[in-house]
């Protein structure tokens, strides 16, 4: 799919960043602005950090809402959200504060850091859909490509199935959404990807699919959940009257 994308839209070959990583990336993209601007002048967030961008700076969701777009955020947030916690403790049952919302986006699905940064929760709309009853984590001894930090992780958070439940999400979304498009409400879905990111953990049909290694089959699942975004826009009609850009936050991955 990545082939149709680019066989049949624009190729752009010639990229400059400031600093090519998650955090800062994420942020240039959303508001226009260098982020040597912001609190973090270099580096990442983690996955307890505090919102990075105020709710008086204009993003691209801010844009578009202004412009009647219905704005959602579907996955690896990575801009920081304000947790409730307790003796620097977090307490899953309180609200998460300042996240998404009040950057632009009328809804949020996702989860706060890398997907290799603990708490794995996942956050709708401010609220934690499974409270961690349990820590889970694998070392980079153990795995050197599967490896995440361990930290508490909630009952219907599983790193192997993110990727795929981040496409389901956003195809429902997009599915949900399809009659308003075309009566003139459109969306804006900004679909941050946790992959080919550490923790490297393709799923079956596609572990050993590429004949390279794991973060190579990795790609492949992307290319192919990608493919089942553009079906769906295709199936719904909303093809030729969409815009898709398929971009990167990083440089490649280590592994």
């Amino acid at each position: 799919e990545f082939a149709l994308l680019a066989d049949e839209g624009l190729t752009f070959f010639d990229a400059h960043t400031t600093s090519s990583v998650c955090t800062p990336t994420r942020y240039g993209l959303l508001t226009g602005r260098y982020n040597w601007r912001s609190r973090l002048s270099r580096g990442v967030l983690s996955g307890r950090s505090e919102h990075l961008i105020p709710a008086e700076r204009a993003t691209l969701a801010h844009l578009l809402r202004d412009s009647d777009y219905h704005t959602a955020m579907i996955g690896k947030w990575h801009l920081g959200w304000d947790w409730h916690k307790e003796n620097k403790t977090i307490d899953f049952t309180k609200p998460v504060l300042n996240g998404p919302d009040i950057n632009g986006f009328d809804y949020y699905y996702g989860h706060c850091g890398s997907l290799d940064m603990p708490p794995y929760v996942w956050v709708d709309t401010g609220q934690v859909t499974a409270v961690p009853n349990r820590e889970e984590g694998v070392t980079s001894k153990e795995d050197s490509y599967g490896w995440y930090r361990k930290g508490p992780i909630g009952s219907d958070f599983h790193i192997p199935e993110v990727l795929p439940h981040l496409f389901d999400k956003s195809i429902s979304y997009i599915t949900t959404h399809r009659d308003d498009a075309k009566r003139g409400k459109p969306f804006f879905l900004y679909l941050p990807l946790p992959a080919p990111h550490t923790p490297i953990v393709p799923i079956a049909p596609f572990r050993d699919a590429s004949g390279i290694n794991p973060y190579a089959d990795f790609v492949m699942q992307v290319d192919h959940l990608m493919g089942r975004l553009l079906d769906c826009l295709r199936e719904q009609g909303l093809e030729q009257n969409t815009l898709v850009i398929f971009t990167s936050d990083n440089g490649c991955s280590p592994q």
